[in-house]
């Protein structure tokens, strides 16, 4: 289970101040004891310059007494006592290396004394002929330094633990409004579709946040009102054939009924069971667009030959009607899903045979421009009404005008889907020489 965000925050919190509070009392430690041997070595330098400075150094050496916790040796050449400080006995103390060859230097050695060893800091420097050994006690040195590091040991656990309180309390502080914008989030309902959350007046991060989920609650209460229409309206356009098939059915169940009026009820049936279908592939195809599993598979397609034969399926329907379809191809071919732009290129005509009035015409055009390839359907008809334009490739977009009462409206939402399907666009216009266009440009 994972801990909760002002948790994870405090025990972050915490960790960076333990680290930070052990770097710094080592640090400190380290430099307390530099400082205390820095003090020692200063005295016992400025001590064997007076020794040295002395008439007779070995009288001096001698005159070195315990009370300030020094010592000092006077040695020849070959290491031997010439004189020791009070307490020293005769033997001789370590000399730091490098002062038999004329280089001061200092060593750190355990001193036996006439009382006790002791831990000392020893300075060594050559006084002619002779090497003075001179030396002080760091037992209070290294007892300071302990009683240090155990004030620190015991202050820093208080001092990480203030400040995890301190972290807990800001990481509260930090997160409460953005627990304000859960707790209103999660009372957002269905019920209320226009509830909003409160946005701060902050200028930050949080503000920016509750700018964020409005805007997601928006587009989820577009996404929903969408959904609602579009399954009010798929609805009633289900509801008409099957009303019209169950009509038919109930009147041909009545009563005894001629064959031919049994037959007509047939072909009736037919009709409403094939607008049905349509109607329920249609509604597939939106469905997958919504979810993006509107697959398309490409293949070299003759764009001329599947015009040909998208004409072939219409020309009894508009020769009983009176309209005339010409095709403009030019030789063009393209890597298309030559089914799915059949079912677009066959809803613009079926669209256009129903507006067209007899005696019209409808122009299938392809042709290649730039990078793809561009297919367009015009019509002589009285092309679309200035409401629907703008929302032509909505679903069951409605005409107020000429186009009103016939058809599912969802053709041009289908031909709109197979052009994005196939990374291009559709667009609908009214000409200038009249009629209605709806052009698919696509991709290479």
């Amino acid at each position: 289970m994972r801990m909760p965000i002002r948790t994870r925050l405090t025990l972050v919190f915490a960790g960076l101040t333990f680290a930070l509070v052990v770097i710094a009392g080592v640090v400190l430690l380290l430099a307390f004891r530099a400082q205390l041997l820095a003090t020692v070595e200063e005295g016992l330098i400025d001590r064997a310059g007076r020794i040295g400075a002395a008439a007779d150094p070995a009288a001096a050496v001698e005159q070195v007494g315990r009370a300030d916790e020094t010592f000092a040796q006077l040695l020849d050449r070959d290491g031997a006592v010439i004189a020791s400080s009070l307490g020293m006995g005769e033997q001789p103390l370590p000399t730091p290396s490098g002062v038999r060859a004329g280089t001061p230097g200092f060593a750190d050695a355990r001193v036996s004394t006439t009382e006790e060893p002791v831990s000392a800091r020893l300075y060594g420097v050559r006084l002619g002929e002779t090497i003075l050994v001179i030396g002080q006690d760091t037992e209070d040195q290294r007892d300071a330094v302990a009683r240090l590091g155990s004030l620190i040991a015991i202050g820093a656990p208080l001092v990480v633990a203030a400040f995890a309180f301190l972290g807990w309390v800001l990481a509260g502080g930090a997160l409460r409004p953005v627990e304000r914008l859960r707790a209103e989030a999660a009372a957002t309902s269905t019920l209320e579709p226009s509830r909003r959350l409160a946005v701060p007046d902050t200028g930050d991060e949080l503000q920016r946040l509750a700018v964020t989920l409005n805007a997601m609650l928006d587009r989820l209460h577009e996404a929903l009102e969408r959904e609602r229409r579009f399954v009010d309206e798929a609805s009633h356009e289900l509801r008409t054939p099957l009303g019209v098939l169950r009509g038919e059915v109930e009147l041909a169940l009545k009563q005894p009924r001629s064959h031919a009026e049994l037959e007509g009820a047939l072909r009736s049936v037919q009709q409403e069971a094939d607008r049905l279908t349509r109607l329920t592939q249609d509604l597939l195809v939106l469905a997958r667009t919504d979810r993006g599993r509107l697959a398309v598979h490409r293949s070299e397609t003759d764009v001329g030959e599947l015009l040909a034969r998208v004409v072939s399926g219409f020309s009894a329907r508009a020769e009983a009607a009176g309209i005339r379809i010409t095709t403009d191809a030019d030789g063009v071919r393209a890597r298309i899903d030559a089914d799915r732009i059949r079912q677009a290129l066959e809803n613009l005509l079926d669209n256009a045979l129903r507006h067209v009035p007899p005696g019209g015409e409808i122009r299938i055009q392809a042709s290649r421009g730039g990078d793809g390839v561009r297919l367009a359907v015009r019509d002589t008809g009285p092309g679309f009404s200035g409401t629907l334009l703008p929302r032509a490739f909505e679903r069951f977009a409605r005409d107020d005008g000429n186009r009103d009462g016939e058809g599912t409206g969802l053709g041009l939402a289908i031909v709109r889907a197979i052009a994005e399907a196939h990374g291009g666009r559709a667009t609908a216009e009214n000409p200038s020489e009249g009629g209605a266009a709806v052009t698919i440009d696509l991709p290479a």
